[in-house]
């Protein structure tokens, strides 16, 4: 018991509090990060230091020259490493200096991330997709993806290669150990700092003179001010009075414009500009012009689909391809005028709640096709040159009027097939035609070739069906027999099967040409200008026609081919015994 109480003397308490005081200040655990003295450096190995560990750490030296801390280190200095292990098996201590820095590279980069701070690092090499960055404290190594490197498309980065620059935090996955940041934010705080120092300089009502158009929207047009110092949007209701559908109509790029500010958003960083309040509204003086009467206009810029012009400076409307000319629907107005031109247009609409003007430069004109109407009309006659011809028509030029015509194949001649027909004309050869048709509305007109000449199926006109006419063989194939009636230019095909009724008499080659023979009208469509011919049909109604005169001795004579009257001949002889 007395030793008991030994313990308990004051002694004793006090050497107890004095252990438990110096075991608190060491406090060993291992996955920690732990700061060892270099006591010796070898040409294998660096040995450390560590208070409270039973024996002393030993590092590589190549894990050393990873790290680039070689040069660093000298016996004394202190080099934080990470406790792995206390005792392995060997009973020796486990420490790495690489863990110990990659763990306290990404305390950091956790801190930056949570600040919102930026981090100093350098592009180290090019990867898929981007490039890796290398942190400059500690170095870690982080990625950049390639939309994240600059604000604008960079072909080349090489100059931007290990270089100490800014890098924004954008993504930490601590699971995975992934880190994520961009340069195109640094640079874009940066240029946005330095634009809002700009815009400080704009107030509205200034004016900012010549200011480059540097490209359209649907919306408006851009401005480049002061050689790039800032970029400034025209909305497209600030562009004009006047009516504008798109900026091309009014600006070309490079073209230079005097603006004046009427807003400056500072916190949007924007300054909003107008060109035509630098200007009075013209369209209050709208009064002063009269529908359906002819000005003079000034031609400021042309376009595929017509051209602008100007009543009066700043007030200016669109002159359309299709009011520049009565015949010519396509012409383009590059070819008739020229920026700088004054021309004569009269004024169609003038609509003020919309603030539109119309124009048309054909109606300072007589419109032509009611000129040939009234001077010539349908059914006239006039003289063409052609222009062009196609696989089914020919383009005459009315060259009295400045008209183009339409002469279809079909309106060629009488006779022979369209396509055959149109290989007998060229171009430039002037032709004599009638008017067919005169659409003044539309523009357009037809003409007709062979309705000058008389028509030859009119040859038929005071003939019928089953009438017998006498015509002569032209030519004859298995087909059947091609013949022209006499007195007729025409040219017919009597079928094989039309020429006998006997199958054993149809044949075409019975007949040579130049003969002369009768046949029947089978069919007669003078809509469709048709005729069909047959000598069959004539025997039939030869036939016919000797029956009902069954007792007559000269029926059935002049049929080709038939026997008919000696038969009745007999009949009626033998009638008599």
């Amino acid at each position: 018991m007395e030793v008991y109480k030994d313990l308990s003397s004051q002694a004793v308490k006090e050497f107890e509090n004095l252990l438990n005081s110096q075991m608190s200040k060491v406090k060993i655990e291992e996955g920690k990060i732990i700061n060892g003295t270099v006591t010796k450096i070898s040409e294998k190995f660096v040995f450390l230091f560590v208070e409270g560990l039973k024996s002393e750490p030993v590092l590589d030296i190549n894990e050393i020259k990873t790290l680039n801390l070689l040069d660093k280190l000298k016996v004394g200095s202190k080099l934080p490493v990470l406790l792995e292990k206390i005792e392995d098996k060997n009973g020796e201590v486990i420490v790495s200096a690489t863990k110990a820095q990659k763990i306290k590279g990404w305390q950091e980069l956790e801190k930056a991330f949570e600040k919102d701070e930026p981090i100093i690092g350098r592009i180290q090499s090019k990867c898929k997709g981007g490039v890796i960055v290398e942190h400059i404290d500690t170095g870690s190594l982080m990625f950049c993806p390639g939309s994240q490197i600059s604000d604008k498309p960079l072909k080349d980065i090489s100059h931007l290669m290990n270089e100490p620059q800014k890098f924004a935090l954008i993504k930490l996955d601590k699971v995975r150990g992934n880190a994520c940041v961009s340069r195109r934010q640094i640079v874009s705080s940066n240029k946005k700092e330095d634009k809002a120092k700009i815009i400080e300089k704009y107030k509205v009502g200034d004016i900012i003179k010549n200011a480059v158009v540097k490209g359209y929207s649907s919306f408006g047009c851009f401005f480049d001010v002061n050689n790039g110092e800032l970029d400034v949007l025209v909305h497209l209701q600030e562009i004009s009075y006047s009516r504008v559908n798109h900026p091309d109509e009014i600006f070309n790029i490079g073209e230079k414009h005097d603006l004046l500010v009427i807003t400056v958003d500072k916190e949007k960083l924007q300054v909003g500009c107008s060109i035509k309040q630098l200007s009075p509204d013209p369209f209050e003086h709208i009064s002063n012009y009269e529908l359906n009467k002819k000005y003079k206009v000034k031609v400021v810029k042309i376009t595929d689909y017509g051209c602008f012009c100007e009543l009066e400076p700043g007030l200016s409307t669109l002159l359309h391809s299709s009011e520049l000319s009565w015949n010519k629907k396509n012409i383009s107005a590059k070819k008739m005028f020229k920026i700088g031109d004054e021309i004569d247009c009269v004024i169609t609409e003038i609509d003020k709640e919309k603030r539109r003007v119309a124009i048309s430069h054909r109606l300072t004109t007589e419109n032509p096709f009611k000129t040939l109407e009234k001077n010539v009309g349908v059914g006239g006659q006039i003289e063409g040159t052609i222009s062009s011809i196609n696989d089914y028509a020919i383009y005459l030029k009315l060259n009295e009027y400045d008209l183009d015509a339409f002469l279809h194949a079909n309106d060629i001649s009488y006779q022979g097939k369209p396509e055959e027909e149109l290989k007998k004309y060229k171009k430039g050869e002037s032709l004599t035609v009638k008017i067919l048709e005169i659409k003044v509305e539309e523009q357009k007109l037809r003409v007709g070739l062979k309705q000058t000449k008389n028509d030859p199926f009119d040859w038929f006109s005071d003939k019928k069906i089953n009438d017998v006419i006498t015509v002569k063989v032209v030519s004859s194939d298995n087909k059947g027999l091609y013949v022209k009636p006499e007195g007729c230019d025409l040219e017919f095909m009597i079928k094989k099967n039309q020429i006998a009724i006997n199958t054993a008499d149809a044949r075409p080659a019975r007949f040579v040409g130049g003969e002369r023979i009768d046949a029947a009208i089978a069919e007669l469509n003078f809509n469709q200008r048709k005729a069909n011919l047959s000598i069959k049909l004539l025997e039939e109604l030869q036939n016919k026609e000797a029956v009902s005169k069954f007792s007559s001795p000269l029926s059935g004579k002049n049929l080709p081919f038939s026997s008919l009257s000696d038969k009745l001949e007999d009949k009626k002889t033998n009638k008599k015994e």
